[in-house]
């Protein structure tokens, strides 16, 4: 079955109601590997119960609504982690009770045997207030379903990764059971824990979450220019441009644009390979 063009962007998909504790907050942020230097303070605040804080790229990761839950008519078999973005309206809390609501706000066609691109967008708002905490964008490349009559672009243009050497880099070295743990926070997808279903993907053995990896360099970006004052990220966007194995080091590259916008790039160091790029974070002065 194609893509219906219109019938997808009115789809009304029905909300999310997600309650969580500190303990999944703790365990969202070992799931990204914070914790590894035990005489680290500035991350021990994320890990540890005393004076905890929620990780800011934390909300990607609840309320969420699996795009094979979603009537799309596209082959999911073929379908991939294109982009991520995550903009946060105001602290997210280290406990509580959310609502997600998720919509599809476009659907580019690329023409036959170029695939589609579907972008969909997330409100997460705390149950109580109402208030919105957070909204979270990404897009779906369906290498299967170009040409099905939709509008024709190769999509919006993503930022440009600028040519200059990095102002500075933040290597981190990610956990050989970084999938393990990051899997317990909801994505429990076999292709990041069964070696036998990664194989059959394609892949030598499991990968890591694409947003473990937006994590990940979202937790050098806070490290390496913030202070690990998380409350200080404003918006993250992110290309995701090759696969990461769990105990890969990355080193991500971060460009100074003034003072609230940062460039961001990440390679994963022994294979030589970028794994997220046209990456700009904006940050609270």
């Amino acid at each position: 079955m194609a893509i219906d063009y219109y019938r997808a962007l009115a789809l009304d998909i029905p909300s999310v109601e997600h309650h969580y504790t500190e303990r999944d907050t703790m365990l969202y942020a070992l799931g990204l590997g914070l914790g590894d230097d035990p005489l680290d303070t500035g991350a021990l605040r994320y890990v540890y119960e005393k004076e905890l804080k929620a990780f800011p790229t934390m909300p990607v990761a609840l309320a969420f609504v699996s795009l094979r839950a979603i009537p799309l008519g596209i082959d999911y078999t073929k379908m991939v982690h294109g982009e991520q973005s995550l903009t946060l309206h105001a602290p997210w809390p280290v406990a509580g009770t959310i609502v997600g609501k998720t919509r599809v706000t476009e659907i580019v066609d690329r023409g036959p045997g170029k695939g589609a691109l579907i972008y969909l967008e997330r409100e997460m708002r705390e149950k109580a207030s109402g208030t919105l905490l957070a909204t979270a964008g990404m897009s779906a490349f369906c290498r299967a379903d170009g040409g099905f009559g939709g509008p024709v672009s190769e999509g919006p243009k993503p930022h440009s990764t600028p040519e200059r050497l990095a102002d500075l880099s933040v290597d981190v070295t990610t956990l050989p059971q970084q999938a393990l743990i990051y899997r317990l926070s909801g994505d429990l997808n076999p292709l990041h824990a069964d070696p036998e279903v990664a194989r059959k993907a394609g892949f030598e053995r499991p990968i890591l979450h694409g947003l473990a990896t937006y994590g990940v360099v979202a937790r050098a970006l806070v490290a390496g220019v913030l202070g690990h004052d998380g409350d200080r990220l404003r918006s993250l966007t992110g290309r995701f441009s090759a696969p990461v194995f769990p105990g890969e080091t990355l080193r991500v590259e971060l460009w100074r644009e003034g003072e609230e916008r940062v460039s961001v790039r990440a390679t994963a160091l022994q294979r030589g390979t970028v794994v997220l790029t046209n990456g700009q974070a904006a940050l609270r002065i």
